[in-house]
C-alpha cells in the first residue's frame, strides 16, 4: 500500500530550479535511501514529504498518521537531563499513568457499590488503553535507545543544555525513533554516531515495521538497510530497486546501454545526413525525391539524449616536499585528564608509510589524541616523541581553523601568498568552488563546502604526516571516492578517525582502538579488525560456557559430599516412592486416552497436556535417580 504518493513536483528558490517534474510512490515498509551530491537538495525533498515545505508544482499525498524527521543539523533547547528529554516522547502514556493511580486511590476509598461500578469500569477501560500503547515498556525501551545510540546509564541525568551539537543530534534521533512513526525521515542519521552505535542503528532500522526514507553517504549503512534508491540528479529523480551496491551496477549498465543507443543513433543520423548531402548535389529528379524521403525520414527520429556523466568532483593529490625519517612518532604511557580521566596507559609507534585508523566509542578521546599530537592540548602526561623530518597536517571536523569572516579565496591566499590570484582561483575550482563562489564568506558555507575548503588546506600544507579528524563527514559519495584515490595514493604517513567502515577498510593498514585505560593494536584493515575481534568474542564465549559447566558440576558434586549417606538413602526412597506414582499416573492418563467420549467433549486436550508434562518431570526423575545411586 502506498503511504506517500508525489505526482510531477517542481520547486524552485527564484531563477534557480531546485526540483523538476519529480515523481514517484513510496509503498508501506520500504527503506530507501536518498543519494545525489552535497546541493542536490535532498534535504528539500525531505522538507517537502515532512510539509514544512511547500512545492510550486505538483502534489504530495501522505497517508500515514506520524511522520518522524531528524534534521541533519539539529537544535534542541531544554533545561531537562537526557532521561526526562526523551521520556516527554510518552507523555500521554504517563499522563494515562497518572490517571490509572488516581482511579486507584477513588477506588480504594469508595463503599458506593454504584459508584464503584463506574470507577472499576473506566478503570479497566484505562487499564486496557496504557496495555495497547505498551505503558509497562516504556521505561526499558528509553533505556535501550539511549545505549543503543551511546549514551551510558552515567549520563541520563546530564542537562540537554549541556550536551555537544553531535550530542543533540543523537538525543533528537533516540526521540524520532522512540516515536515510532509510520514513517521516518532521517537526514544523515550516522554523522555523530560511533561504529557500535551505527552498527546497534542498523539493526534498529531492518526490524523496523514502518517505512524508512534515509538520506546517507555512508555506502556500508545503505547496503544493509535500504531495498531501494532514489538518486537525485540535475534536479530530477532516478528510482533504482536495490541496495547501494546493486544501485551502481544498474546505473553503470543503464549508462553505457543509452551511452551506446545514443552512439548509434548519432552514426545513424550521420550516415543519413551524408546520403541526403549527396542526392542533393545529384540534382537529379530521382535524387531529389530520395534527398526528401531521407529527410523525412530524418524529422521522425525521436533523438536520444547524451546520458550526462557527471564527472564533476574535487581534484586531489596529496604531496610533500621533505621526506620523513622511518619512525615517525612514538608514544609511552599517555594519559589525559579534564574534570574525569579521559584515558591512560596509551602507548605506541608509527613508522612512515604506515595509515592507520583509530576507533573507539564517543567520548573515548580520539579527538583529544589527535589533538595533543597536533599540538594543541598540552596538558597530558606521558611522552610524545616525532621523528626527524615530521610535518604535520590536521584535518579538524569542526573546521575551527577557518576564519568565518574571511572570503575563500583569501582563506587560501592569505595562507599561501606566494601564489598568484589565478593559481589560487584555478585551485579552489579543482575543489567546486567556481567563478563567484571564491567570493563567498566561510560564515555562509555549508558543511561540505567547509570540508572541502579544509581539504584545499591540508593539501597546501605539503605535511608527510596527516591527522585527520572524520575526513568523510560532509563529503558526498564522488568527494569520498576521490579523497580515497588520492589517500591510497599517499606515500605519506596517515593517522586517521572515522566512522565510515567502507572508507576504514579501503585505506587503513593497521587498526587501533582507543579504550579508557590503553590501546589495542591489529595489523589489517577494518576486515581484518572484525574477523579478529569476532574469534575472540567466540574464545571468550566458550570458555564462559566452560565456565559455567564447571561451576555446575561443582555445586553438585558439593550438594551430595553434604549429603549423609542415611540422607542419601531416604532421599533415594522418597524419590523412588514419587516415580511410582508419577508412573501409576501415567498409565491411568494412557487408558484415558483410550476412551472416545474425551474427544467428542474435548477433554483430550487437558489430558494429554498432563500426560507431556508427566513424561518430562519422569524423565528428569530417572535421570536424578541414576546420579544419586550410582
Amino acid at each position: 500500500m502506498a503511504v506517500i504518493i508525489a505526482n510531477n513536483i517542481t520547486k524552485s528558490y527564484g531563477v534557480d530550479i531546485i526540483l523538476q517534474n519529480i515523481s514517484f510512490i513510496v509503498n508501506e515498509g520500504d527503506k530507501i535511501g536518498v543519494i545525489g551530491e552535497n546541493g542536490a537538495r535532498k534535504s528539500t525533498l525531505f522538507n517537502i514529504l515532512a510539509g514544512i515545505t511547500e512545492v510550486d508544482s505538483g502534489t504530495v499525498s501522505v497517508f500515514a498518521n506520524k511522520i518522524g524527521y531528524l534534521k541533519q543539523n539539529t537544535v534542541i533547547d531544554s533545561e531537562k537531563s537526557i532521561y526526562e528529554e526523551v521520556k516527554s516522547v510518552f507523555d500521554e502514556i504517563f499522563q494515562l499513568e497518572m490517571e490509572i493511580k488516581l482511579l486507584e486511590e477513588k477506588i480504594s476509598q469508595t463503599a458506593n457499590s454504584n459508584l464503584l461500578d463506574k470507577f472499576l469500569a473506566e478503570y479497566s477501560f484505562l487499564l486496557d488503553k496504557y496495555k495497547e500503547l505498551e505503558g509497562y515498556s516504556v521505561e526499558s525501551k528509553v533505556r535501550g535507545v539511549l545505549n543503543g545510540l551511546g549514551f551510558d546509564m552515567s549520563q541520563f541525568d546530564t542537562p540537554v543544555s549541556a550536551l555537544s551539537g553531535g550530542q543533540k543530534t543523537r538525543l533528537m534521533l533516540a526521540k524520532t525513533l522512540l516515536l515510532n512513526p509510520d514513517v521516518l525521515l532521517l537526514d544523515e542519521p550516522t554523522n555523530h554516531l560511533d561504529i557500535n552505535s551505527i552498527e546497534w542503528l542498523e539493526q534498529y532500522l531492518k526490524f523496523y515495521t514502518g517505512t524508512v526514507l534515509i538520506i546517507s553517504h555512508d555506502r556500508y549503512f545503505l547496503d544493509k538497510i535500504v531495498n531501494r534508491i532514489f538518486e537525485i540528479e540535475s534536479h530530477r529523480l532516478n528510482v533504482y530497486e536495490g541496495n547501494y551496491t546493486e544501485y551502481l551496477k544498474r546505473k553503470k549498465a543503464e549508462t553505457e546501454a543509452r551511452l551506446k543507443a545514443y552512439e548509434e543513433q548519432q552514426k545513424e543520423i550521420k550516415r543519413i545526413k551524408s546520403i541526403i548531402e549527396v542526392q542533393k548535389n545529384r540534382r537529379t529528379e530521382k535524387s531529389v525525391k530520395m534527398a526528401q524521403s531521407k529527410q523525412k525520414l530524418l524529422e521522425k527520429i525521436e533523438i536520444i539524449e547524451k546520458p550526462m556523466i557527471n564527472n564533476n568532483s574535487i581534484k586531489l593529490h596529496f604531496d610533500f616536499d621533505l621526506k620523513s625519517g622511518n619512525d615517525v612518532l612514538t608514544v609511552r604511557n599517555l594519559s589525559l585528564k579534564f574534570d574525569r580521566q579521559i584515558f591512560s596507559n596509551v602507548s605506541f609507534e608509527i613508522k612512515r608509510g604506515e595509515k592507520i585508523a583509530l576507533l573507539g566509542p564517543n567520548g573515548v578521546g580520539k579527538t583529544s589524541l589527535l589533538k595533543i599530537l597536533a599540538g594543541e592540548i598540552d596538558n597530558f602526561e606521558g611522552e610524545v616523541k616525532f621523528g626527524t623530518n615530521v610535518i604535520i597536517g590536521y584535518y579538524e571536523q569542526e573546521f575551527k581553523s577557518l576564519n568565518p569572516q574571511k572570503t575563500v579565496l583569501d582563506e587560501i591566499w592569505d595562507e599561501n601568498p606566494y601564489l598568484t590570484q589565478t593559481e589560487v582561483r584555478t585551485l579552489l575550482a579543482s575543489f567546486l568552488f567556481k567563478e563567484e563562489e571564491v567570493f563567498k564568506t566561510i560564515s555562509s558555507l555549508s558543511g561540505g563546502e567547509k570540508a572541502r575548503l579544509s581539504l584545499l588546506k591540508l593539501l597546501l600544507s605539503k605535511a608527510n604526516f596527516l591527522l585527520m579528524d572524520e575526513p568523510t563527514n560532509h563529503l558526498d559519495l564522488k568527494a569520498k571516492e576521490a579523497l580515497e584515490e588520492a589517500l591510497l595514493d599517499y606515500s605519506g604517513t596517515l593517522l586517521f578517525v572515522s566512522h565510515d567502515r567502507y572508507f576504514i577498510d579501503k585505506i587503513a593498514t593497521k587498526v587501533m582502538i582507543l579504550n579508557p585505560d590503553g590501546l589495542e593494536i591489529y595489523l589489517g584493515n577494518y576486515s581484518y579488525y572484525i574477523a579478529k575481534k569476532e574469534q575472540l568474542e567466540t574464545k571468550q564465549e566458550e570458555t564462559a560456557k566452560k565456565t559455567k559447566t564447571q561451576i555446575k558440576n561443582e555445586r553438585q558434586k558439593e550438594r551430595l559430599a553434604r549429603l549423609k549417606l542415611k540422607q542419601q538413602k531416604e532421599y533415594l526412597k522418597n524419590l523412588e516412592n514419587s516415580i511410582y506414582q508419577v508412573e501409576e499416573r501415567i498409565k491411568y492418563l494412557e487408558e484415558k486416552m483410550c476412551e472416545v467420549e474425551i474427544y467428542k467433549t474435548g477433554e483430550i486436550v487437558e489430558i494429554q497436556r498432563e500426560y507431556n508434562t508427566l513424561k518430562e518431570k519422569l524423565e528428569k526423575m530417572y535421570e536424578e535417580w541414576e546420579k544419586l545411586s550410582g
